[in-house]
């Protein structure tokens, strides 16, 4: 048996980590200009949850702006992450993030943040283990260019014809889901294909469903390559259907 005090100690450390809720993963690099905005408004969704415990991590990749000291400014844990890569990014907060929940979000304003509460009371409710917010269907004009507009779709259809899944939006970067469940998924991708691979997990693997959401313009630099890294996500969904096919 435990001394005392370390028993104390023990105790404490158990209930602070099993009594935390939320945890809200935002990858960023170079976002001065929004990232306070962003983390503002998780404040102000999560505060109404009832008095729930979260906690907002910032996994940073060489921001050479203000990024990192704004969002501790506002309560955010910043985590430095070194290595490049989307999906290295969200795979470091997923190993730091202690919530009962995961909801991943972009500093860009982008995402609805303010529809956090509802989608953790939908999963409780509806004993769902993911979710993924569709970007597309409530898509208002002149937010998205007709050229990411076609690669998405594009990508979305040959994932679910590959992975015989129904989604609408393979792309969205926003997901909502219980971290118990990244036990099951195998997330080998440290890039952009990581978000069409977590769908393809949780719609196999687990409670999944999709919800439509509003999509922001964004603010400030965009990251995304259309060309290359619509190909790279192309290469990625037949290499990992081979796979799939030779461990069979």
């Amino acid at each position: 048996m435990l001394p005392v005090d370390e028993m104390a100690i023990y105790i404490i450390e158990r209930f602070r980590h099993s009594a935390m809720k939320v945890s809200v993963i935002i990858p960023t690099r170079n976002e001065e200009r929004s990232i306070g905005k962003v983390i503002g408004n998780i404040h102000l969704a999560l505060r109404s949850m009832d008095g729930a415990r979260y906690e907002i991590l910032v996994v940073d990749t060489d921001s050479k702006d203000k990024t990192r000291e704004i969002a501790r400014s506002l309560g955010a844990r910043v985590i430095d992450e070194p290595r490049r890569g989307y999906g290295r990014a969200y795979k470091t907060g997923f190993a730091e993030a202690k919530g009962e929940f995961i909801v991943t979000i972009d500093g860009d304003l982008t995402y609805p943040a303010e529809s956090i509460p509802e989608l953790i009371g939908m999963l409780e409710k509806e004993s769902l283990d993911f979710i993924n917010c569709d970007r597309l269907t409530l898509l208002e004009p002149g937010v998205m260019s007709a050229l990411h507009k076609f690669g998405n779709w594009g990508l979305t259809v040959w994932t679910n014809l590959l992975f015989k899944i129904k989604i609408k939006d393979s792309q969205s970067g926003m997901w909502v889901f219980r971290r118990a469940i990244l036990e099951k998924m195998e997330l080998t991708c440290d890039e952009m294909q990581l978000s069409e691979e977590i769908k393809i997990e949780a719609f196999r693997k687990t409670r999944a469903k999709e919800i439509p959401i509003k999509y922001g313009r964004r603010e400030g630099e965009a990251k995304l390559r259309s060309f290359s890294d619509g190909w790279k996500n192309l290469k990625f969904l037949f290499s990992k259907r081979m796979k799939r096919r030779r461990e069979k």
